[in-house]
């Protein structure tokens, strides 16, 4: 781990994300998911449902750090949103129950894996092996590695037991630095423009802002950091991870992106997950009306 450069925020995370692997290990040995793994729900290709471009990720849970509380309408409906929409072309689901929602569990996200028949991202702080393991047990397609927590080596490493496993792995980095460190094998590399630092006074700025100003500009992200795309290597799919909106999300892919993860913009949106769905469709599916700049990003090989 990179305890060093790590920010109070990502202490305190990090510490909590120890808690429940414990509690998960006193109820379920990695012998155990072991046995699980052949009766696991089947594998879902994460890379292919993204290479084509122009495809949303969304997510679920139920509350964020930096945002607070989703709409509980929202949450409750959008998993069958997610399943019918043509855009929506894999989803991340958070299993970290401690910071984002008592819900968030690996359970859920195998009952979402079964209802939607799309990938499913496992986004959760993966420190160690049995989250991997207990991953592929119950459904996930691809694990998320993140570059700023864990060394080149943690990632390496952790990744190869992905790949073992058949999962597909998102790796997030948050600078350019950080696309030096990851292993050869990463061919689905994430920029996430929210920032950790500045700890829980940054975030509390961003939930007063989000609920009781009601402005859709997420204070905690910059999405100034989209523009080191050129860093990550070619023939790779690259994800735009937090912060974008329907408005902004043509001027995102036409930095060269296949892909942009979204979460909050769905959830938090008072017209429904359905209707801050049609936005993005409006924008983004073929044949929509928009004056703004397409996409220009290579097709991926399989």
């Amino acid at each position: 781990m990179k305890d060093s450069q790590l920010s109070a925020t990502l202490r305190r995370i990090l510490q909590d994300t120890r808690a429940e692997i414990e509690a998960d290990k006193s109820q379920q040995s990695l012998k155990r998911l072991k046995q699980i793994i052949p009766h696991a729900p089947p594998l879902r290709s994460f890379h292919g449902a993204l290479k084509e471009g122009r495809a949303l990720i969304a997510e679920v849970k139920e509350e964020s750090p930096s945002q607070g509380r989703m709409r509980p309408d929202n949450v409750a409906h959008c998993v069958d949103a997610y399943r019918d929409s043509k855009l929506v072309k894999a989803l991340s689901v958070l299993t970290s129950r401690t910071h984002f929602g008592k819900n968030m569990t690996v359970d859920w996200m195998k009952s979402i894996k079964e209802r939607v028949g799309k990938p499913v991202l496992r986004k959760d702080f993966i420190i160690e092996p049995y989250q991997i393991f207990q991953a592929r047990a119950y459904g996930a397609d691809a694990i998320l590695l993140m570059a700023n927590i864990l060394t080149s080596e943690e990632m390496a490493s952790l990744s190869e037991i992905a790949f073992e496993l058949g999962l597909d792995v998102l790796f997030e980095t948050h600078c350019p630095e950080e696309v030096k460190e990851l292993p050869p094998s990463a061919k689905i590399i994430g920029i996430n423009c929210r920032s950790f630092k500045g700890g829980s006074t940054n975030f509390k700025l961003a939930r007063f802002m989000r609920q009781w100003l009601g402005t859709k500009n997420d204070q905690s992200v910059s999405r100034s950091r989209f523009d080191y795309i050129g860093e990550l290597p070619p023939n790779t799919i690259k994800i735009a991870e937090s912060g974008v909106s329907a408005e902004t999300c043509e001027e995102v892919f036409a930095k060269g992106f296949h892909s942009i993860l979204v979460g909050t913009s769905l959830l938090m949106d008072k017209r429904g997950v359905q209707a801050a769905l049609e936005d993005f469709e409006s924008r983004l599916l073929p044949g929509a009306k928009t004056d703004r700049p397409r996409a220009q990003f290579e097709t991926v090989p399989a």
